[in-house]
């Protein structure tokens, strides 16, 4: 229905002119009232508000299929055409319309996981760890014994080949969780499950790199060594290939500068610069050289992206190093 797509783009305009953390009024030199154009989500583990910024004319396609979603489940209000608007408004990066519409489906299907799982993943995405972590545990619970479930890409690979399962991204989502609150047991624990259901290449190393880093993190050097023992550099990567090269890198078959060659300005390489420069940087703290990995984790920042999982983690690196 049109109707949504209209009530979206309004809700575009209120946000614009509402006096709230995401559009508060600021003075310049000249006395001129200016008022950004964005919407609050959250804070970030730095203290700093984080700001989708509303631009309809770069976010029109990703608007006509939030509008065509909308229009599915008009016809048909299906858990699955539920769970699609809130994939397309959070693509779009309203993360807060989306968990409210997960919300909402969690409300409707009470039995089902997968809602669980996409408002878990974005309680991650705006920093509310403890909230993710109930959901995906719940989702846990309630898929256990269940067939995998092939989960469709709402941003395709070059491909088009779906990699994932709903049960691998709850599993995946739940260790990252606890890795950011910096609960590195829980975590393992967490990717170990995940392991259990990584059927290909890309998920398998996107594992087994989250997997490896919490076991460093606990001292356990020689245990992630052998965790990643297996990862070749001929494995089928067809999406994730940031974590297969931090592998590589970690069983010291890549140089390490090698990771930040993609330019962290260029839109269509941030993700892949964010998603490197955690890890490099990760590798460095490991290694004692806290300076080098602080300049990095700055810089994994400094490109703004942050609904990455590279830039959440470098804020909690930053954050830790602060109060130490």
């Amino acid at each position: 229905m049109r109707m949504f797509y209209v009530f979206f783009m309004m809700l575009l305009v209120f946000f614009k002119g509402c006096d709230s953390p995401a559009s508060k009024k600021v003075g310049n030199k000249n006395g001129y009232i200016l008022e950004p154009s964005g919407v609050f989500q959250g804070i970030s583990l730095l203290g700093d508000s984080l700001i989708t910024e509303v631009d309809s004319v770069s976010q029109n396609e990703q608007l006509l299929k939030l509008e065509e979603a909308e229009e599915r489940y008009a016809e048909d209000p299906s858990l699955d055409n539920l769970i699609w608007i809130g994939r397309r408004e959070a693509y779009l990066g309203r993360y807060d319309l989306a968990i409210r519409t997960f919300s909402k489906a969690v409300k409707e299907f009470p039995d089902a996981f997968e809602p669980l799982r996409h408002r878990g993943h974005r309680f991650i995405s705006i920093r509310k760890f403890d909230p993710a972590i109930a959901d995906l545990e719940k989702a846990a619970e309630l898929m256990e014994g269940r067939p995998l479930q092939v989960e469709q890409d709402g941003i395709p690979n070059k491909l088009n080949i779906p990699l994932s399962t709903v049960q691998f991204n709850v599993w995946y989502h739940l260790g990252l969780a606890h890795y950011l609150k910096r609960e590195w047991e829980e975590a393992i624990r967490a990717y170990e499950k995940c392991l259990e259901v990584s059927e290909n290449d890309d998920s398998i190393v996107a594992t087994l790199d989250w997997y490896y880093m919490a076991l460093v993190k606990l001292g356990r050097k020689e245990e992630a060594k052998n965790l990643i023992k297996n990862v070749k550099r001929s494995m089928n990567i067809i999406e994730n290939d940031a974590y297969h090269k931090r592998i590589l890198m970690y069983k010291g078959e890549l140089n390490p500068e090698t990771l930040l060659s993609t330019d962290a300005n260029a839109d269509d390489q941030k993700l892949q610069y964010v998603t490197q420069g955690y890890g490099l940087g990760n590798f460095y703290l490991a290694q004692g050289d806290t300076a080098r990995a602080k300049t990095i984790f700055e810089n994994v920042l400094s490109t703004g992206y942050w609904s990455a999982f590279g830039y959440i983690a470098s804020e909690m690196e930053l954050a830790n190093l602060k109060n130490e």
